[in-house]
């Protein structure tokens, strides 16, 4: 059974300005997405399924499916604020999404193979689409056997800012915990470093493998994010910025010995548009991949 690509684009670009995920980059109007299903498509990806706001279907359904028709089975799914369990009512004040794994659940009935979670946003390269296509393509005898992406830090910065990103420490090639490291940035000597807890500033290697979202489950990973929001509801509904993110469930199942997740290393390079100072280097770096071959001229 191929398995699917589950594509996060249901957020707004805030420190980007606008609707990032429609934003033409590739010298033909390709967007960051059209290359990550391209690639996806590539690598033994069967189906591909977005979740979106409801608010730019039309949009979305114009700009972006209309190009992926005959060439892979497409489904969208929504995510909205109220989309919650029975017993709970979305608070008046809440405008904030669920936040990431919030935006998986919504998959849940559309959703019946091994899939690979990656945000709309970011390039992931093909490199990352095989290793992870090969890892969810292999026989599974339990539940919780999962996988990530760990890409290698120095090949996800941006010359623009400080970044965000989830530092993953491993044991035997399994996640052990990943920490989210939200001001990584370059210092004078270009060396990568972030503030720890205490303020103090810490390096890291350039090979240290991070999260970029790129996450491997099979279905089963429905029915413990279903239990745990239950649970993050509980604790922070009345919190209006609070956020139900896939590290919070993956931590948790983990730490309870019902799930692994294996690291896959990449030699992908990301990239991406967080900043609108990134754009211009993102559009020469996509002009540089059709010129060498990487891409054709049209992707669909």
């Amino acid at each position: 059974m191929k398995p699917t690509l589950f594509v996060l684009a249901a957020g707004m670009g805030s420190r980007y300005g606008g609707l990032k995920q429609l934003d033409s980059l590739g010298p033909n109007g390709e967007t960051i997405m059209d290359y990550s299903i391209y690639d996806a498509v590539k690598s033994g990806f069967g189906k591909i399924v977005f979740v979106i706001r409801k608010d730019f279907e039309q949009d979305f359904r114009e700009k972006i499916i209309s190009k992926y028709e005959g060439h892979v089975p497409v489904e969208v799914v929504f995510q909205s604020t109220d989309a919650l369990p029975e017993g709970f009512t979305c608070p008046a004040d809440r405008t904030k999404p669920w936040g990431t794994n919030h935006a998986v659940l919504m998959g849940k009935g559309v959703i019946n193979e091994p899939f690979a979670v990656i945000n709309a946003d970011d390039f992931y390269g093909r490199d990352a689409f095989e290793v992870i296509a090969k890892e969810l393509s292999r026989p599974r005898d339990r539940k919780g056997d999962y996988c990530m992406v760990g890409f290698r830090v120095g090949n996800t910065m941006s010359e623009n800012g400080s970044v965000a990103r989830g530092v993953c420490n491993t044991e035997n090639g399994l996640l052990t915990t990943v920490t989210e490291r939200t001001d990584i940035a370059y210092d004078d000597n270009h060396d990568i470093t972030f503030h720890d807890e205490k303020g103090e500033v810490c390096k890291l290697d350039p090979k240290t493998p991070v999260s970029m979202n790129l996450w491997g489950f099979t279905p089963d990973y429905f029915e413990y994010s279903d239990r745990e929001f239950v649970n993050f509801l509980k604790k922070d509904i009345d919190t209006p910025k609070a956020e139900f993110f896939i590290p919070i469930v993956i931590d948790t199942l983990i730490n309870s010995g019902e799930a692994t997740v294996k690291v896959l290393d990449t030699d992908s390079k990301w990239f991406g548009v967080t900043y609108a100072g990134d754009r211009p280097s993102v559009v020469a770096k996509f002009a540089e991949l059709h010129k060498d071959g990487t891409y054709p001229e049209k992707l669909f």
